[in-house]
């Protein structure tokens, strides 16, 4: 059995090497002899065959080459994206789906000494375009051209270039916007700007100023308080859509503390609109080139208006010439003419040259001095020092000129700050022109005494008259709040004396107390007293001093021609100045004298400033008294139509402890005018108290009354009306005497008529 076995095993492992090497035979070509005989007659063969080749063999290594290939090229392009050309299509991918832009703070506001917003800055909208996702060039450019009002080459030319970014409109209004976004055309987007606007529109136009497209400050306050109220700037990286559109929300926090500084400034808009009153009316009167004026609170310094006149209305800056716009208190010299002769008569008082009786041979009004003939206006003869500024004779000054000579007047008046800028944040403000001393000839020293030979601004006269306002000692004036001090409240600043803010410097001493006793004396008779030439200054009831000018000014040639100054500056009460207001009017046609083109405009400021603050005549004034009569008869009227007494109280006599309660209360309205009266399109408007509310249903009448009277009644029911026109009689009123208040809407307006006597 195991023979068998053995035997089988050897023959099956014969046959088994037998077949390998046949195989291996046909794979080398070779014919083997003497070998094994095969098991399987090898196959006929013809020469060139194919047979030979191991197709399953050949089939893999293709497929491994192919994929060899397939995944080196892979690699090869992946290298090339990612290696080579990695970073520029990173930068292509920033470019299309971030940007950076500058992002602005809002522009800070200004305000009036009561909060009262004078400039602001709103949020609009701009259009712009991206011409890359244009795709219909011409039909965006027809549909635009209808929504923006603009002609369509201009905007098929903007949108034809090969920027990314292109303005076509900026800082379009409201409806503009929304018929853009209406329109949905690609590549067509609404940027979020801020635009400057002014709610008082034409008011101290020329003193704020205006910015440019991109809220930088041009001109006026806008442009000297720049770096306060522009917001800060920072470069930010914001994302964008497919479409081209930020997904970065517009106005997010971190603009916040970019804002710029909020700029609260003296000038209290209620006296702002007197005063502009006031001045057109006496500009187109009279047929001025311009005017000015300027009110000043005495005590602090502070200039609570600034007028000028034509007006400028900063939102349409193209609709007034570059001559309306600039800010010619500030910058236009002019020689002032006799309002100089108090600074005259004060330093020769001050150095003991004259003194008030000091009498002055004035040569019945004609002086030859050297080859010059100095000229007055009436033949005065021999004149005191008080009545050379009593009747403005420039003969008489000039004689006090010569006295005082040349180096102590010029002295003065350079401590007084002529021929220097007044230290406001006024851009282009004028130096003025002050020669030296030296080069002042005998000639320059008589006119210079008069207010000729040198010149000066309406501001560096304000500031000069400060001084004998306050004292004799030298202030500054002031136009921007200081950061985070409080205004002096207006009851502490009506008393009848004022505490001096700390003891001045001597540098800053330029008058003694008795000098300045005496010129306020000599003002007070310049306007008070028959023959005066400040008598159209005049308000019944109070004490007013100031003094008259009327300068020539020199034309083209460098002669003196037909142009004329005209001017006033005076100061209430007369005592203890508490107001000081300058009136200047240019080139005046219908009448050339200060005292009767500039005085009138001063008292009609003055009186309404009064009235405002609460600070009247007292009882004994003629127009008190015929306010009085009226009031008889409104409480006879009232009665009837069931209206309350004066002051609503139903009281038919008032004391003086209830009229002094009146004009607390108009001393209050006045000081929260600014919070209750908010941001208006137009002038100020008559404050209203929600603190008092009214006392009865129907409006007072007024008309007939003294405009004290017609303050009182009204003071009583929470409102501090507004005062139209000159005099002392009220002639008109609204709303109408008798009628429901209107809703919502406690507000009154009276207009004033001379008194006829």
């Amino acid at each position: 059995m195991s023979v068998f076995r053995r035997r089988t095993t050897r023959d099956t492992w014969k046959t088994a090497r037998a077949d390998r090497s046949a195989r291996a035979a046909r794979r080398t070509g070779v014919r083997r002899t003497g070998a094994l005989p095969a098991t399987r007659p090898a196959p006929a063969r013809e020469p060139g065959s194919l047979s030979r080749v191991d197709w399953g063999r050949m089939r893999l290594w293709t497929t491994g080459v192919v994929f060899t290939l397939v995944w080196g090229a892979l690699w090869a392009r992946a290298y090339y994206l990612q290696i080579v050309m990695g970073p520029e299509y990173a930068a292509m991918a920033r470019r299309q789906h971030t940007a950076k832009e500058t992002a602005r703070g809002t522009r800070g506001s200004i305000m009036d000494r009561n909060g009262n917003v004078m400039a602001m800055s709103l949020e609009c909208d701009s259009v712009r375009a991206d011409p890359s996702r244009i795709q219909d060039k011409n039909d965006a450019a027809l549909k635009l051209a209808a929504a923006l009002d603009m002609n369509a080459d201009k905007i098929l030319n903007a949108v034809s270039g090969t920027k990314q970014f292109v303005w076509l409109k900026r800082k379009v209004d409201f409806q503009t916007a929304e018929k853009v976004r209406a329109l949905k055309l690609q590549g067509i987007y609404l940027e979020q700007e801020t635009e400057r606007i002014y709610p008082y529109r034409q008011s101290a136009g020329q003193l704020l100023g205006f910015v440019d497209i991109d809220d930088r400050g041009i001109e006026g306050l806008e442009k000297s308080l720049d770096d306060d109220l522009a917001g800060r700037e920072i470069t930010r990286t914001v994302e964008r859509d497919a479409s081209g559109r930020r997904l970065t929300v517009p106005g997010s926090a971190d603009l916040v503390d970019l804002r710029g500084r909020d700029m609260r400034l003296t000038l209290d808009t209620q006296i702002q609109f007197f005063a502009e009153e006031a001045l057109a009316e006496n500009v187109e009167k009279f047929g001025a080139r311009w005017g000015g004026c300027i009110v000043a609170d005495v005590p602090s310094g502070e200039i609570l208006a600034w007028a000028q006149y034509p007006f400028f209305d900063p939102n349409n800056i193209n609709s007034a010439p570059p001559s309306v716009r600039r800010n010619r208190p500030a910058t236009d010299m002019l020689e002032q003419g006799s309002t100089i002769k108090s600074f005259l008569i004060a330093a020769a008082l001050e150095e003991k040259v004259v003194n008030p009786s000091t009498t002055i041979n004035c040569e019945k009004g004609l002086w030859k001095l050297g080859q010059f003939m100095l000229h007055d206006t009436h033949p005065y003869a021999a004149l005191t020092v008080d009545k050379i500024l009593h009747v403005s004779s420039n003969i008489g000054a000039a004689k006090i000129g010569m006295k005082l000579g040349r180096d102590r007047y010029w002295r003065y008046l350079k401590r007084l700050g002529f021929g220097e800028r007044t230290g406001l944040p006024l851009p282009g403000e004028s130096r003025g022109i002050l020669r030296p001393a030296g080069r002042w000839a005998d000639i320059d020293l008589a006119t210079a005494s008069f207010g000729q030979s040198f010149s000066a601004t309406l501001a560096q006269m304000t500031k000069a008259y400060l001084v004998l306002a306050g004292g004799g000692v030298k202030r500054d004036l002031k136009l921007v709040m200081d950061a985070g001090a409080d205004r002096v409240p207006d009851a502490e600043r009506s008393g009848d004396s004022v505490a001096p803010a700390g003891a001045a410097r001597a540098e800053d001493i330029i008058f003694s107390p008795s000098t300045m006793k005496e010129i306020r004396s000599m003002l007070r008779e310049v306007v008070e007293e028959e023959g005066g030439t400040g008598k159209q200054a005049r308000i019944p009831g109070l004490v007013v001093g100031g003094k008259t000018g009327t300068s020539q000014k020199a034309d083209a040639t460098g002669r003196y021609g037909k142009g004329r100054v005209g001017s006033f500056v005076g100061m209430l009460p007369i005592e203890n100045p508490r107001y000081l207001i300058c009136v200047l009017l240019d080139e005046p046609i219908k009448a050339q004298y200060g005292g009767v083109i500039a005085a009138p405009v001063f008292r009609h400021v003055a009186l309404n400033v009064m009235a405002y603050h609460g600070v009247l005549p007292p009882e004994e004034d003629p127009v008190v008294q015929a306010a009085s009569a009226g009031e008889a008869a409104r409480l006879a009227a009232g009665k009837k139509a069931g209206a309350g007494g004066k002051s609503g109280t139903g009281n038919k006599k008032a004391g003086v402890a209830e009229q002094r309660r009146a004009q607390a209360k108009v001393q209050a309205g006045a000081r929260l005018q600014g919070q209750e009266q908010g941001v208006s399109a137009g002038p100020a408007k008559p404050f209203v108290s929600p603190k008092a509310p009214l006392s009865g249903k129907l409006v007072p009448g007024v008309i007939g009354m003294g405009l004290r009277g017609a303050v009182e009644i009204f003071a009583g029911h929470g409102i501090v009306p507004a005062v139209r026109g000159r005099g002392g009689l009220v002639v008109r009123q609204s709303p109408e005497a008798g009628t429901p208040w209107p809703e919502g809407k406690r507000e009154c307006t009276l207009w004033l008529e001379e008194k006829q006597s």
